[in-house]
């Protein structure tokens, strides 16, 4: 009975399934508007190279290639929400990988010992730039501006004798290469991908549905049932179709499950716990986040260790994918990382983003350049294109909040 009240109600505002549909977009439109960038990008190369951007093969590379950047995007966000910035991160994440393949190739460390190190100094790294931030009051910019410079500077110290490193160890460059074993062949499809993607369905599906029950339980507004359906089945046919894409080459890989399941404790973390309410709630207001209780200091602290923590990761999929580390991995990576983030929906002025967002920000910076890529497009070219598509997310932030203001 409760449902259809809240269902009745919200159609009869909206007047109409259309209408209901287009103020849904409008009052959304920051969330929904990468969404549609993205199929709009995918639509236009698949156009141009004549099928070519989507099939399997390509998009396979193009999420693999994504995998270490949308890494760094996740905590990005998270940065950025707090009304901070890490330039550290993208040297970071080379040097860790850098340490990573040294510890397996010259010290013989096994892969069960070498990625929790990893992943640790990779925290104690985002602490100190915490501390540098929250406690002795260092400028984000400028705190992790110098952790850039020592970071490229220890990358270049551990890899100035033997220049390239390489890693041998074939169980840790299958996290940048390898592929879930395949159940089974069905039609040429790997099973294992279509199990998964079933899966991910049906949680998505049960996640939705709960979540829709909590909101009329204690009465929220809701949208109607005819959109709630809509939405279920359109999101629904895209991981069912990404699936099938994947499906048809050599499965789904180990670096786009470990993205994935980054994104799932990032979503859970910032939508379902008190932590995660904390942190929206410094980036809204810092001064009104204190006078709450909440421990601004502390919030900063997690934000940095997590970030650190992502950006060890980042570097463990970069140097398995390339099964090697070199004096100029990282470059760039922190700007890909603020670059996805912000294409995303995170706003420049704090306390709007969502993680999943990141992620579809790194897919949309990727697809640009992986179509562009396909046509022969000049690199001079790629850069300026990429950096006009940032330039209109920024202004896209900037007039939503205006509108909204």
């Amino acid at each position: 009975m409760n449902l259809q009240v809240n269902d009745s109600r919200t159609v009869a505002r909206g007047g109409g399934f259309f209408q209901e549909m287009l103020s849904l977009l409008k009052v959304n439109v920051r969330e929904y508007g990468m969404y549609i960038a993205l199929f709009v990008i995918m639509l236009i190369f698949s156009i141009l190279t004549d099928g070519l951007f989507m099939s399997s093969r390509n998009i396979s590379n193009l999420l693999d290639a994504t995998g270490y950047i949308a890494v760094l995007a996740v905590g990005m966000t998270l940065v950025i929400v707090i009304r901070h910035i890490d330039l550290s991160v993208g040297y970071a994440a080379g040097f860790m990988g850098a340490i990573a393949a040294i510890l397996l190739s010259q010290f013989g460390l096994p892969v069960y010992l070498t990625i929790p190190i990893i992943l640790l100094i990779g925290i104690i790294a985002g602490l100190i730039n915490g501390f540098l931030i929250a406690s002795v009051g260092i400028p984000a910019f400028v705190a992790t501006l110098a952790g850039m410079l020592i970071f490229r500077g220890a990358l270049l110290r551990v890899t100035e004798k033997t220049g390239t490193i390489n890693v041998r160890d074939d169980w840790f460059n299958a996290i940048g290469n390898g592929y879930v074993p395949a159940i089974a062949q069905v039609g040429g499809l790997s099973l294992s991908a279509l199990v998964i993607g079933a899966v991910a369905i049906f949680l998505y599906i049960l996640s939705e549905i709960r979540n829709r029950r909590n909101k009329i339980k204690y009465n929220f507004e809701v949208v109607s049932g005819s959109i709630f359906v809509l939405k279920l089945v359109f999101v629904s046919a895209i991981i069912a179709y990404i699936t099938w894409i994947l499906a048809g080459y050599n499965g789904i890989s180990w670096t786009v499950v470990i993205m994935l399941l980054v994104v799932i404790a990032y979503h859970f973390l910032t939508t379902k716990t008190v932590l995660g309410r904390h942190i929206y709630a410094v980036g809204s207001n810092p001064e009104a986040a204190h006078l709450s209780g909440i421990n601004v200091k502390k919030i900063t602290y997690v934000v940095f260790g997590s970030m650190g923590m992502l950006s060890a990761l980042s570097g463990i999929l970069f140097t398995s994918r390339l099964q090697s580390a070199s004096p100029t991995a990282g470059t760039l990576f922190e700007l890909d990382a603020i670059a996805a983030a912000y294409v995303g929906g995170v706003s420049a002025a704090g306390g709007v983003g969502k993680v999943t967002g990141s992620i579809i920000g790194a897919i949309v910076m990727a697809s640009l350049s992986s179509g562009m890529n396909l046509l022969g497009v000049g690199i001079s070219y790629q850069y300026m294109i990429r950096g006009g598509v940032l330039a209109l997310a920024v202004i896209f932030d900037v007039m939503t909040r205006k509108k909204r203001g």
